[in-house]
């Protein structure tokens, strides 16, 4: 009972003091070389880890459009010749041969699904500056930046860093608190295949194509520039690096875009656009973009308070802290975590933008794990659940944004793969919205994917009371749902209609081989009964009543009625449990207050 009252008093507005520097995650010593220690900053377009070194710092970067490979589809053109006779094995019970064949004819023969993937590093080295002193870095969520302090030799370096949410570019201002004390070397670097570098004046250049993968040539092209503003010294240039000496301050400022325009279109120019967005916010000082941009976070941030209590815990390192949370009392860490996990989703999930993927908007891996991709069996999901719940309900929208382009993709793998009308999508989907079955049966073989994310259609609804929103959406609920009214079938037994072929994600009962695959799952059929009401109500609110709501109705009446059961769960690390799954929730908490 405690922990549901928490979490329901997490998910209103709530007005408390907060003590002062609460909201900072700190730590007295550099990342090193560990990407995971890192500190993120983003947009929602653009993504950064500050490592905070002090020799060699590293401005690790990512747009939320760089995607391997470029348009494609994955449907098998062999799954619907095969499904009767995998329902047929489904039915007698033969689940493990009904999976054998859906992996040969069901499973995509093309790409798996392409990879979120980083544009580089902006690297700036210290010279001279390997005994330092008095270090100190930090991430205040409060007011979405990072800062990196310490001392040289008497003089204090400071770097503060934000990722604007007004002026859409990277800003740092490095300062020295003693005249002509600044120098340093900056210069990028790539995991990127097709890149290259260039500098000019006082601008870095990087240019560069995404990788070609699994069959899809690389299409999407990018540009990233630098450019440097001083306050005293010089700069000077190679020919692919800039030397800064003598300043006493600098402000950095990084513009990236890309060529994309939408999951079927690359006429974007990635020059013009990163120029774009770099002349605007260079023409502007540091604290005009910094108090600006602090004003565009806070609209977001500002609309949840939440005061636990704090006592002297809250005083140490945020990695100390953690480290001792299991045996020590300290109530502000749970608010820190709570509110961390808001600015993680307000950065990387932005109108207009893409949506937050499985590592956010931050990746520093050509092949990062799964892909970074968008896994709509459940990580997808668990992005956006607390969009609604915690007052960011704009936020939704690329997300939302996203199940609109799918019930599109999705009309052809519903047609093609299963006969049926409406859209589908399995349990996994990238920038390029494919819809096709990829991984293996085990896991692909989930024709739940389009009805699952209808949900979220349906919550933002529900929150917002918006009838506009719910009259553009509804043919996405009303896809979905026709979808299911094509492809169930009757139980030969149970004579209730089921999803066939269905899947109790990464479940493995005994009695099944092993495999997952199986008619009338619990989770499918819940899937269905929420989609036919989701539908059902809305045409009701919009006055859409009609047969078609009419045959939902009946078809609802005949799925089979709520039941639990048991199953074994394979001997793997997991990957769907919730707090594994999530990089917003989970990976990104555990890098950075120091797991």
């Amino acid at each position: 009972m405690k922990k549901t009252i928490f979490l329901y008093f997490c998910t209103v507005q709530i007005a408390f003091s907060q003590p002062n520097n609460a909201l900072k995650l700190w730590y007295n010593q550099p990342a090193g070389k560990k990407w995971e220690n890192a500190l993120p900053i983003g947009n929602g377009f653009l993504g950064s880890m500050i490592y905070g070194n002090v020799e060699s710092e590293e401005i690790q970067l990512n747009e939320t459009t760089v995607w391997s490979g470029g348009p494609n589809r994955n449907d098998n053109p062999l799954a619907l010749a095969a499904l009767p006779e995998i329902r047929k094995l489904i039915f007698e019970g033969k689940h493990k041969e009904a999976e054998n064949l859906a992996n040969q004819t069901i499973i995509s023969k093309k790409s798996q699904g392409q990879m979120f993937q980083p544009v580089g590093s902006l690297n700036l080295n210290f010279a001279n500056h390997k005994n330092y002193s008095d270090y100190y870095r930090e991430l205040d969520i409060e007011n979405a930046t990072s800062k990196t302090s310490y001392e040289v030799n008497g003089v204090k370096y400071i770097r503060e860093t934000f990722a604007s949410f007004a002026d859409r570019v990277i800003v740092m201002q490095i300062s020295a608190s003693k005249k002509q004390s600044l120098s340093f070397e900056a210069y990028y670097t790539s995991p990127q295949k097709k890149c290259s570098f260039s500098a000019n004046g006082k601008t870095l250049v990087i240019t560069g194509t995404t990788s070609d993968h699994e069959g899809v040539e690389g299409q999407v092209k990018f540009e990233g520039i630098t450019t440097i503003k001083l306050n005293g010294g010089t700069i000077s240039q190679t020919d692919s690096s800039l030397i800064v000496s003598k300043a006493t301050s600098v402000t950095i400022f990084i513009s990236i875009a890309s060529n994309f325009v939408n999951y079927h279109d690359l006429s974007g120019d990635q020059h013009l656009r990163a120029v774009e967005f770099l002349k605007k916010a260079s023409s502007k000082p540091f604290e005009k973009l910094k108090i600006a941009h602090i004003a565009a976070y806070q609209k977001y941030f500002n609309r949840v308070k939440l005061d636990l209590g704090t006592n002297e815990a809250a005083n140490l390192p945020t990695d100390i802290r953690l480290q001792n949370f299991r045996n020590t009392y300290d109530p502000q860490m749970v608010t820190l975590y709570y509110q961390y996990g808001r600015y993680l989703l307000i950065s990387s999930s932005q109108p207009g933008g893409q949506p937050a993927n499985l590592q956010g908007i931050w990746n520093n891996r050509l092949s990062p794990p799964w892909d970074s991709k968008y896994t709509i069996n459940i990580n997808a999901e668990m992005n956006y659940w607390p969009a609604e719940k915690t007052n960011l309900s704009e936020l939704h929208e690329p997300f939302l944004n996203m199940i609109k382009d799918l019930s599109v993709t999705g009309q052809q793998t519903a047609r093609d793969m299963y006969g049926a009308h409406g859209w589908m999508a399995h349990h996994n989907t990238d920038i390029w919205r494919a819809t096709g079955a990829i991984d293996g049966a085990f896991w692909g073989m989930w024709t739940a994917g389009g009805g699952w994310l209808s949900q979220h259609i349906w919550e933002h609804y529900l929150y917002t009371g918006d009838k506009n929103f719910l009259t553009t959406a509804y043919p996405v609920l009303k896809g979905a749902a026709t979808f299911y009214l094509d492809f169930l079938v009757e139980h030969p037994k149970y004579k209730w209609m089921v999803v066939n072929p269905g899947n109790s994600p990464e479940n493995a009962p005994a009695a099944h081989e092993g495999s997952s695959i199986v008619a009338g799952a619990t989770m499918d059929n819940q899937i269905v009964f929420d989609v036919f009401s989701s539908a059902i109500r809305a045409a009701e609110i919009l006055g859409k009543e009609d047969k078609f709501t009419d045959s939902l109705k009946q078809m609802r009446e005949r799925l089979a009625p709520m039941q639990i059961g048991m199953a074994r769960r394979p001997g793997r690390s997991g990957r769907s449990s919730p707090t594994y799954f999530s990089f917003i929730w989970t990976i990104s908490l555990q890098s950075n207050f120091g797991l």
